[in-house]
């Protein structure tokens, strides 16, 4: 089902394997298993930018509380290995894949794929996901009945285009107050919606504020969504 790459970095706790998709695609996964006892899989859900250095930490940063995590290169179809810096040409390539040559449709499928190999591993299968992956934990929430909770952090999406639909998981959803790519009027509406398996928190920062790779990193911030993020997925059995 899938095979063994090689780590990118000697810091690294994981390494590149592939899975086959559902249409067949063989799909670059990185993989970090689990440094302590398994608590359960984790399913990341990348940035534009794609699976990035940063997006590699995080995931070495939940294997070591005990998940082992699965995060796809969902670009990989436009562009092989894709991981784009956050201004420049590669952002620009970015910004094209994600809002004209790649369907969001497909990131959903892909990352249902993930959850379903988690699954087959045994026990509790959760996903978080940021900016773009954000979105695309959201909407998995509200279709996949294999998750046992979900973390969202600043997804465009979520208040715009799915809003209406509850969750079928318990799902929290994170979103900064000064945040220019997402409008918070909507995030509002959302909050008013009190859908009965969500959260939604707002915190006193801007768009990717968990990022420490970014200017608008806010510390406090990063550090209680993830410690919200933690305390969820062990309440649900992680």
């Amino acid at each position: 089902m899938a095979s063994s790459g090689v780590a990118e970095g000697a810091d690294e706790m994981g390494e590149w394997i592939t899975i086959a998709m559902d249409d067949g695609y063989d799909m670059p996964v990185y993989r970090a298993p689990a440094s302590a006892e398994r608590r359960g899989g984790l399913v990341l859900v990348q940035e534009i930018f794609g699976v990035t250095e940063h997006i590699r930490d995080l995931c070495d940063e939940y294997a070591a509380d005990g998940y082992e995590v699965l995060s796809p290169g969902l670009f990989d179809r436009e562009a092989p290995g894709f991981a784009a810096d956050y201004a420049g040409p590669s952002y620009d390539r970015a910004i094209e894949i994600a809002r004209g040559e790649h369907s969001f449709e497909q990131s959903l499928s892909d990352s249902a794929r993930c959850v379903d190999w988690l699954a087959a591993q045994g026990g509790p299968v959760f996903v978080v996901g940021y900016c773009y992956g954000g979105s695309v934990a959201w909407r998995l929430a509200q279709t996949h009945d294999g998750l046992a909770a979900a973390s969202c952090y600043y997804g465009g999406f979520i208040a715009t285009r799915f809003a209406e639909e509850a969750p079928r998981c318990a799902t929290i959803a994170h979103f900064g107050r000064y945040d220019p790519l997402v409008e918070f009027p909507p995030v509002e509406k959302l909050i008013e919606k009190q859908h009965p398996t969500a959260q939604v928190f707002v915190y006193e920062a801007g768009h990717g504020f968990n990022s420490d790779r970014r200017k608008d990193y806010h510390e406090e911030s990063a550090d209680l969504a993830r410690e919200r993020t933690l305390q969820l997925f062990r309440v649900l059995g992680g």
